[in-house]
């Protein structure tokens, strides 16, 4: 006679074995990627693609979820959040922590590279230099998107640079605050994600940015003049806790790194052909763009020139030695 209880006790030692041999199959690394932007700009979306081709590539065993609009940390906390691990990866506007080392705001030196393919250029000259710092900081760059060309918003006609003066203007990284600086403006620090507010309520009358930063703010509701200066180009890194990545799989680190390259491909893609398409929405919305005057040109090259020797003075030789090597390309 058969015993119940050994029957019992045989169908539970089965299911916990069958649980314990299914487990690993089952599960699942789950991280979080705060970014500043709204949800439907090139960057978001692009980081949206990059995270399904990574759960696509690892067979869902690695989850990444996206957090656009710094729904999860502001712009200015991103990086530091991935350096203490409270996120595992992130992406951010480089150039926002030029305080920290000036080799993060190449990218934003006037006039140094305002065409795409020159800041492919000096993207590959810097590329090393900027690794080398976010690896001492824990971190480690997976890829880099470039944003269109920077122009300036007003909610008037400028002619020459003496026009600006006194302008309440929209600093975001130390660049565009020297800049308001030199030209005699009242500089606010704000990111993205405030910017529409702060345009709305009039903290705000001008600032520098791209096409895109434009159309996400709705800045027709608020200005009326864009000038197509295309001072630079700036750059968002996406960048990965190096404890974390290194805790991972050698596969799973394969999938995340032919997915970054995959990114930077299709993200530099993305804005060579959506720049042109920002500018034509703020016509569309009634906006005036235009390229600026010759007079307005040569005071922002005049200005573009004292930040080059300021950012040259601060990031020494070694940061000759990147613009040196860009020059060359």
């Amino acid at each position: 006679m058969i015993n119940r209880r050994t029957v019992t006790a045989a169908v539970l030692a089965f299911g916990v074995s069958a649980l314990a041999f299914a487990a690993p199959a089952a599960a699942q690394t789950k991280w979080n990627l705060p970014a500043a932007y709204p949800a439907d700009n090139p960057h978001s979306e692009n980081l949206s693609l990059f995270a399904k081709d990574v759960e696509a590539a690892t067979g869902g065993k690695l989850a990444i979820t996206v957090h656009p609009g710094a729904s999860l940390f502001k712009a200015p906390e991103i990086k530091r959040a991935v350096q203490s691990g409270q996120a595992q990866m992130g992406e951010v506007l480089i150039s926002i922590h030029e305080n920290e080392d000036a080799v993060f705001g190449i990218d934003t030196v006037p006039f140094l590279a305002t065409s795409f393919s020159d800041a492919m250029k000096l993207y590959k000259a810097s590329k090393a230099a900027v690794e080398k710092k976010l690896d001492a900081q824990g971190i480690k760059l997976l890829f880099m998107v470039p944003w269109a060309p920077q122009g300036v918003y007003a909610k008037k006609d400028l002619n020459t640079i003496d026009d600006m003066k006194g302008m309440k203007w929209r600093s975001y990284n130390v660049g565009t605050a020297r800049l308001g600086e030199l030209l005699g403006m009242q500089s606010v620090t704000i990111q993205a994600a405030e910017l529409p507010q702060a345009l709305a309520t009039g903290v705000v009358n001008s600032f520098m940015s791209s096409g895109g930063t434009g159309y996400d703010s709705k800045v027709w509701e608020s200005l009326t003049h864009f000038y197509d200066v295309q001072a630079w180009i700036p750059k968002d890194a996406t960048f990965v806790n190096k404890a974390a990545f290194n805790a991972l799989d050698k596969a799973t680190q394969d999938a995340i790194l032919k997915a970054a390259a995959t990114a930077e491909e299709r993200g530099w893609k993305m804005w060579q052909d959506k720049a042109g398409w920002y500018l034509d929405q703020l016509k569309a919305k009634g906006m005036k763009v235009q390229p600026p005057s010759a007079e307005l040109a040569a005071g922002f090259k005049k200005a573009g020139d004292t930040l080059t020797a300021d950012w040259l003075k601060k990031a020494g030789a070694d940061g000759q030695a990147v613009v040196d090597a860009y020059k060359k390309m």
